[in-house]
């Protein structure tokens, strides 16, 4: 892939003119790397010669970040498969220290994935370096204790909800709240059904969109009892049509391979890429928790929620939570707006009978008066915002 070999060497040298910037930034999933590539755009409006580098994904290397490693290589999910790939993680972050430390940046910032960017931004902080995490980890919801090392590693932490930044400021941690990226680009009106037509389904075709996650790891534990799911619901209602938007060509081929023959010729269709464009065609969606939770709230959809993962995880995690519900929709809520159904509870049966279920008319209706007043809440322009207080922080703004 273009830009990812690790030429660990950074242009930032006291050479470097002072209307260059050297800015460090560390994704590791593709919600970072939309995040990424719109905070990069903001920043190079003021900055139009600024550089990029650490790790990120195809979106933000289009637009010319120098990416030393490819971002696959970060996504990883829960315990088990983090300490499979424990050697490999550890050896990566340590050159990336290393790196910074020798040549530092303006300023480095951690998008999400936090296990591995907070010790980062720990390193880098002691040494000198400005810090800003931007996705909070949930530590409202778990792990509470985690405040305190997120105090010493960061200068500033940039939230995508406003109940994060309450949390922070409630622990005099330095916070800016900028909204939801998605939020400006969805508009707040509904998403039309005739979406579909460019996918070649009828307008008053019932069309269910199935996400059951972009990293590898969770193709594995969700796919499966997805497809399940799907075949029950043909059982009974024969009329429904499916689509699964695959994360990535390597997504893609993933969930091929989990088709058998009975599945090929069942009324699914998976297609790479376009995640966005086919929750906007489709009547409810079907997907795992995390971002496209989000935007399937944003485009006013309904939803069912679930998530599992390795056992032993579970059993841990589990224990940590200090929250009623996992999806985002609810947990901006308050309240439970949209079912979800975790580990043991991610049956066919369960799945499909839930689905089923929401969608109605009555259902669609309520669903769509609380989305938008959460819409409008998250439309902040937070590209713009996020870029401004990254600028400010080290004194370019």
């Amino acid at each position: 892939m273009k830009n990812q070999t690790p030429d660990m060497n950074l242009p930032n040298t006291p050479s470097t003119p002072n209307s260059f910037l050297t800015i460090g930034i560390v994704v590791g999933e593709m919600s970072g790397d939309t995040l990424g590539v719109g905070l990069m755009r903001e920043i190079k409006k003021h900055y139009p010669h600024a550089h990029f580098v650490g790790i990120g994904g195809d979106k933000m290397i289009a637009e010319g970040f120098h990416s030393l490693f490819p971002m696959e290589r970060l996504a990883v999910m829960g315990i088990v498969d983090v300490l499979k790939r424990l050697p490999e993680l550890l050896g990566i972050r340590k050159k990336l220290r290393k790196l910074f430390l020798t040549y530092p940046p303006n300023v480095f910032i951690g998008i999400d994935a936090p296990d591995f960017n907070l010790n980062l931004e720990s390193a880098l902080h002691a040494g000198g370096v400005k810090t800003v995490h931007y996705v909070s980890p949930s530590v409202w919801a778990w792990r509470q204790g985690r405040i305190k090392k997120i105090a010493k590693a960061v200068d500033l932490m940039l939230t995508l909800l406003p109940f994060e930044a309450r949390f922070y400021e409630k622990h005099d941690v330095p916070v800016r709240f900028v909204g939801h990226p998605l939020a400006d680009c969805i508009p707040l009106e509904k998403a039309e059904k005739t979406a579909r037509l460019s996918y070649g389904y009828a307008e008053n075709q019932r069309l269910i969109a199935v996400l059951p996650g972009s990293r590898s790891s969770e193709i594995k534990y969700m796919a499966p009892v997805f497809i399940e799911a799907i075949k029950w619901c043909l059982q009974h209602q024969p009329d429904l049509e499916f689509i699964i938007p695959a994360a990535n060509a390597a997504r893609k081929i993933q969930l091929l391979q989990l088709m058998n023959d009975e599945t090929q010729s069942l009324p699914i269709r998976i297609v790479e890429g376009q995640a966005h464009e086919v929750m906007a065609a489709s009547d409810a969606v079907l997907v795992a928790s995390g971002t496209a939770t989000l935007e399937a709230m944003l485009l006013k959809k309904p939803m069912v929620v679930a998530y599992r993962w390795h056992a032993f995880t579970h059993a841990i995690i589990s224990r940590m939570i200090k929250t009623a519900h996992i999806s985002l929709p609810n947990l901006l809520a308050g309240k439970e707006l949209v079912p979800e159904l975790i580990q043991d509870q991610v049956t066919a049966e369960r799945l499909g009978a839930t689905l089923l279920n929401v969608m109605t008319a009555e259902n669609e209706q309520i669903l769509l008066e609380e989305f938008s007043a959460i819409h409008h809440v998250l439309r902040r322009d937070g590209d713009c915002l996020a870029a401004e207080a990254v600028l400010k922080l080290i004194g370019k703004l």
